[in-house]
This record gives structure tokens, C-alpha cells and sequence, in this order.
């Protein structure tokens, strides 16, 4: 390219593309001049300026319809690409219109964002409605790499300590509960024995599952044999399995009871033995921080203790 056609190509303009875009969707310089509220006329010298400037036709005209060039479709393909970047710039501004401190981004396990995070975000509702969220749920280590790299507002984690470059607060403490089939005799019993669960058939957690090994440890050395028939990475999987009937298991109780709450099927029950269940408020230092951050921490506070009141 000579310094000419360079110099030429400066003098493209959004104007230009925009028109371009509207013929392309239009397939007629009449109905383009319509959707951008001025004249065909008007429209047909954009055009052809356009076509001057980039040196070569973007139209075949035939029987009073433009049929676009291979040219012509190469050029719009990545026309579309900027114009849905100005798409989200433009949502991105609305929201900042409509609500001053922008997005929040919220990253947490799987099974936090269907147990504890929906009624937590219920409580913040009640006090911001117009404020956004963005829920991003993910499995550690992902999860503590994400929030290591700043990317979200606030981490909900099951780690005992903080990632690198992020500040860690306790937020719940329990202990993992029996899950089991509505119909099934141990349902009966209002707290579970280790030696309850002796032969029954037993959905475990995957092998990589922190609490994995601190159950199998109990069962072992109460020597206890568990029927391991089947297992799943998934605690929300855990529960439909056992709501089929298919074994009992151990669990987290915000799951459990999540769960249990929306399937007659399920029951849940305290388990003699302890496993503790923490979950912990993971908040990144490097990112600024949110204005409305601490309402949200506060409203997963409350959601964690089971309070009923709004934040």
C-alpha cells in the first residue's frame, strides 16, 4: 500500500461503517436510509465515498437490489465483531447509569452457588434492587487461582487458608450430615451412628473431594464397611441419587437441606460422628473495592446463619 491509499484509509469514519452495516442489513439503500433516519441520496454518496476510500466495489448492483461483494462480506463479518464490542460498552454504561458502582462479580464452588448463594442474593435484592451480580461458580483449585488473580469482588471457598494475594474470613462452621431416602428405616432415628451405616449402600464423595478422606477415616476406624457402590464429584448430585433411592450419604448440611427442602423424597439427619464443614469469605486485596461489598458479605452472613430477616 502507498502512502496515498494509506493517507485515504485515514479518512474512514464510524459514519462510513454505519452506513455499510445498514445497506448490508437492508439489501436496499432505500430501507437503509430508513433505519438511519436520513435520505437515499444521502445514504448513496456514504457509499460510494466508502467504496472510494477502500478502492474497491462492496456492491454488485442487480435489478435494483446490492448484492454484496465476497469483499463486502469479509469487511461486515468484522464490522459485526466491533459493533457487539460497542454492544457490551453500551450495557456496560447503562448499568453505570442506572447504578453507579457497577457489576459485582461473586466466585464460588458449585455447590455454594446453589445452596447459599441464592438467598443471600435474595437479602441483598431486598436492599439494592438495581445493584448487578455476577455469580460465577467454579471448582477449587480454579476457584482460589481466580480470585489469586483478582478477577472477582468476593470468593466463597471451602479452604482453611487464603489464596495468595487474598484476605480470608470464616463465615460457617458445621458439621456434614447423613443424607438418606425418605423411606428408608434409619429415617426414623433422629441422630445416625457411624455403626448405623454398616452395609448400607453408601454414595461416596469423589476421591479428590477434601472430606473425602476424613469420612472414609471415621468409617475405618470405627470399623465400620460401608456397600460403595457409587460416587460423584457433585453434592447436589449426592442427593438425587439418594432421593432415587439408590444409598445414603454424607454431605455438607447447605446442600443437604437445600436440597432436602425441594424433594420430599430426601431427609436429612445429624450424624454422631464429626466432620467439620467450614466455608470461608475470600475477598481479593489487589481489586478495588466495591462499594457495596460489604452489604453482600453480609447478606451471605446472614443467609449462612439462616436468618430470616433481610440485610
Amino acid at each position: 500500500m502507498d502512502n496515498a491509499e494509506s493517507d485515504l484509509l485515514e479518512q474512514l469514519s464510524h459514519r462510513h461503517i454505519e452506513v455499510f452495516r445498514a445497506v448490508m442489513q437492508a439489501g436496499q439503500v432505500t430501507r437503509a436510509a430508513e433505519v438511519l433516519h436520513t435520505s437515499q441520496p444521502t445514504v448513496s454518496r456514504e457509499l460510494a465515498r466508502l467504496e472510494h476510500i477502500l478502492g474497491y466495489a462492496l456492491f454488485d448492483r442487480v435489478q435494483g437490489r446490492l448484492r454484496p461483494t465476497v469483499r463486502a462480506r469479509a469487511l461486515y463479518d468484522e464490522v459485526e465483531r466491533a459493533w457487539q464490542g460497542l454492544a457490551r460498552v453500551r450495557a456496560s454504561a447503562r448499568e453505570l447509569r442506572q447504578f453507579a458502582t457497577g457489576r459485582l462479580h461473586l466466585a464460588c464452588l458449585p455447590a455454594l452457588a446453589h445452596a447459599l448463594v441464592p438467598p443471600a442474593l435474595r437479602r441483598f435484592a431486598a436492599r439494592h434492587p438495581l445493584a448487578s451480580v455476577t455469580v460465577v461458580p467454579i471448582e477449587s483449585p480454579a476457584l482460589e487461582a481466580l480470585l489469586s488473580e483478582q478477577q472477582a469482588d468476593l470468593g466463597l471457598t471451602e479452604a482453611r487458608s487464603a489464596p495468595v494475594a487474598c484476605e480470608l474470613t470464616t463465615l460457617l462452621e458445621a458439621d456434614e450430615v447423613v443424607v438418606l431416602p425418605a423411606a428408608h428405616p434409619l429415617a426414623a432415628r433422629e441422630v445416625l451412628a457411624l455403626a448405623d451405616l454398616d452395609g448400607q449402600p453408601f454414595i461416596n464423595l469423589a476421591l479428590a473431594d477434601p472430606y473425602r478422606a476424613q469420612i472414609d477415616a471415621l468409617f475405618a476406624n470405627a470399623g465400620v464397611a460401608r456397600d460403595m457402590r457409587l460416587e460423584s464429584a457433585s453434592a447436589v448430585s449426592i442427593c438425587a441419587l439418594v432421593a432415587e433411592g439408590l444409598g445414603v450419604s454424607i454431605i455438607n448440611p447447605l446442600t443437604a437441606r437445600a436440597m432436602a427442602a425441594g424433594d420430599a423424597r430426601l431427609v436429612v439427619r445429624p450424624l454422631a460422628a464429626s466432620v467439620r464443614f467450614q466455608v470461608a469469605l475470600v475477598r481479593p486485596l489487589w481489586r478495588a473495592k466495591h462499594p457495596l461489598l460489604a452489604d453482600l458479605q453480609a447478606a451471605l452472613a446472614a443467609a449462612a446463619g439462616g436468618s430470616d430477616d433481610a440485610v
